[in-house]
């Protein structure tokens, strides 16, 4: 399924404070001046390994200390020993080491080889639009800026060491773990210039033309969510609102938070991208920079009427009305599982659902899939479920199929709902309607769209800590056609990269999200689809954020595995994908049952060898670890210390079904088409 439009705005988040920072001119460089207390704002830049890393949350630092990185450069790669050693000598003392490469087409498989080579052992944050290097001032390679995040501020701005190996940057670091001020002369940094072509035109951002450059951005890619009915918190629809929230504006663009698209720019392409792009993205913060003058002619948004549609994808074909549920102000709610009805009298092939929330801040997600039989007013099993007819999340709406695919959707019986509704402190009640959308008779689609949900119900998250890596996959059994995909956690969900490996051994990322949100699930469809061979791997890497740097971590100090509630956590990552030689007419369930088959070992085999070994049997009472740890030796048939395919087999016949979805079942792994499902015409 696939979101219609992404919403694009601007959460309503606590302002921050923020000055526009000077744009630094190219001979500051020169002559670095520690006395000058420059204010450093909040950025969000993901680094070499497509990880996020956000200034303001290094707060509980007593340091920051940023190099200016530029690949194959002389002074960085003869800098990089004393920088390592200062980052080992802080090692657990509240000061981060890290690098921001601002040069313009640096591109990450060059970066990790040449930092590699020089011996650096830091994050490498990339600056694509070079917004926070000419923030920081940056110009040249090898410059070192040291924070002090008591007061955000810059400490010691200069070269790392001295000529005769002066340790400049340590001894500003020394003070602030001290708790001292800095009292340090800037040195000028000696590695090569950083071009910053935007310095050249500083003098020109006054001139930003409101009514012809910045009312149609915001136009184009923030009053669909920020209109009245709209799912933005405040309208931005004339220059007053867009002027009064400018400090914010700029602040969410240059931590990556709003427009709330999370895919990473430089990995993957994929439709409905209604993100700023790079330069949208630079105008807007310069004219805001420049004063966000109003300047000449009409306001062109004070001619439109905005208003968000009753339902986006026009009237539904069929709606669904929901049971309402009355919703307590604290406490833990079950999952509900309802059937509503289904009264139509002849089978239809869906093109797209969407849904309709009355209270979006009690809704966690919703889930749907076909039941065959009338079940209305039952608690029904999602294992029982037939194929998926899409969900609800936090900034989803509509659910779209890919071209000529649909979901077959059988006369009377129902439609079965997976709700979970989260309390927010103040009791209310939930009305949700879904509305169907079918293709016209005469047009049915060709091929049957699938969604598989790689379930790694063995994590195991310890606590307290920052960056922690889960791996798994699923191997194809038969070439298929991969055409989106839907990560999903909950709040200690940091990052997610998902690839396909394979059979010859190379690899290509094909989405990261280098900074997931649980407020923002998207539904990610490729541009291209993507031909996957029997035998390749999707691999999904998440990381997860266990620590107090996390604000949305509802206990820091607890060990956290796989589980239905928000405080629990998941690894999930949905494939929405079809058969190469399955149609309408000629459909393959038994390819379903087989990679249903392949799943076990693809959550379980963390270092991806084929075979699971001792050390790899981890995660809480939702996995099957404990049985398979008690049974090792016997289940290990062979006694080569490791279970094979065949063995894991063996063993998952002992386990319970667990339908594709263990806990939360977004719809069953094998989606068959219920019987006398027609042919496409």
């Amino acid at each position: 399924m696939q979101v219609s439009k992404r919403h694009a705005g601007l959460l309503a988040a606590a302002v921050v404070s923020l000055s526009a920072f000077a744009i630094v001119q190219a001979s500051h460089a020169d002559a670095p001046q520690s006395a000058v207390k420059a204010h450093v704002d909040d950025f969000m830049l993901a680094d070499q390994d497509l990880l996020a890393h956000q200034l303001y949350r290094m707060a509980d630092d007593k340091a920051v200390v940023l190099l200016a990185y530029a690949a194959g450069d002389k002074q960085v790669h003869a800098d990089a020993p004393a920088l390592m050693a200062l980052k080992a000598a802080y090692a657990g003392k509240g000061v981060d080491v890290l690098a921001i490469d601002s040069r313009i087409g640096e591109k990450r498989r060059a970066i990790i080889a040449d930092a590699k080579a020089a011996g650096l052992d830091v994050p490498i944050l990339f600056d694509y639009e070079q917004l926070t290097g000419e923030a920081l001032g940056i110009t040249r390679a090898a410059e070192v800026i040291v924070i002090d995040p008591r007061t955000w501020t810059v400490a010691y701005r200069g070269a790392l060491t001295g000529p005769a190996g002066e340790p400049y940057a340590r001894q500003a670091v020394d003070a602030l773990v001290a708790g001292q001020k800095v009292a340090l002369e800037g040195h000028p940094a000696q590695g090569a210039a950083i071009p910053f072509p935007e310095r050249a035109r500083a003098a020109s951002f006054a001139q930003i033309s409101y009514a012809k450059t910045i009312a149609p951005i915001v136009q184009a890619k923030c009053a669909t969510c920020h209109q009245p009915g709209g799912i933005g918190p405040m309208p931005l629809n004339t220059y007053e609102q867009i002027k009064g929230f400018s400090p914010m504006i700029r602040e969410v663009i240059r931590t990556h938070r709003m427009p709330p698209y999370l895919a990473d720019e430089t990995v993957g392409q994929f439709q409905d991208d209604d993100r700023l792009t790079p330069e949208q993205m630079k105008t807007l913060v310069h004219w805001i920079d420049a004063g966000s003058r109003r300047g000449a002619g009409e306001d062109p948004l004070k001619k439109i009427k905005f208003q968000a549609p009753d339902w986006p994808l026009g009237k539904p074909d069929v709606v669904l009305n929901v049971p309402e549920v009355k919703i307590p102000a604290s406490g833990v709610m079950d999952y509900q599982h309802p059937v509503v009805a289904n009264a139509m009298t002849e089978g239809r092939w869906m093109k797209a659902t969407t849904f309709r929330i009355s209270d979006r801040q009690v809704v966690h997600h919703i889930l749907t899939g076909v039941v065959a039989s009338d079940h209305t007013g039952e608690t029904f099993s999602e294992s029982s479920w037939g194929a998926s007819l899409g969900g609800y999340g936090p900034g989803r709406g509509s659910n779209i199929q890919p071209a000529d695919t649909g979901v077959w959707v059988p006369p009377s019986g129902g439609v079965g709902f997976q709700n979970h509704y989260t309390p927010y402190g103040r009791e209310t009640t939930e009305k949700t309607q879904m509305g169907l959308y079918f293709y016209p008779k005469g047009q049915e689609p060709k091929y049957i769209l699938r969604t598989f949900g790689i379930f790694d119900f063995s994590i195991e998250i310890p606590p307290n800590e920052e960056f922690h890596h889960e791996t798994s996959y699923i191997t194809f059994p038969k070439d298929a056609v991969l055409y989106g995909i839907t990560p999903h956690a909950h709040m200690r969900g940091q990052s997610a990269k998902v690839s396909i490996l394979y059979p010859d051994g190379r690899e290509e990322n094909l989405l990261a999200l280098p900074r997931y949100d649980f407020n923002w699930q998207y539904e990610y469809f490729l541009k291209t689809p993507l031909k996957v061979p029997a035998g390749a791997k999707i691999v999904a890497r998440w990381t997860y954020d266990n620590s107090t740097r996390n604000p949305g971590n509802p206990d820091p100090s607890k060990t956290v595995y796989w589980g239905e509630q928000t405080k629990d956590e998941m690894m999930a990552t949905y494939l929405h994908y079809r058969w190469v030689d399955e149609t309408v007419k000629h459909q393959t369930p038994e390819y379903e049952k087989m990679l249903q088959a392949n799943l076990m070992m693809g959550v379980l085999d963390d270092n991806m060898d084929g075979k699971i070994e001792l050390s790899e049997l981890k995660g809480g009472p939702q996995g099957p670890a404990t049985m398979l740890k008690k049974y090792f030796a016997l289940i290990d048939t062979n006694h080569d210390g490791a279970l094979d395919p065949a063995e894991l087999a063996a063993a998952a016949k002992l386990l319970p079904k667990r339908g594709g979805a263990p806990a939360k079942a977004a719809a069953p792994a094998a989606q068959p088409m219920p019987t006398g499902a027609p042919a496409a015409r």
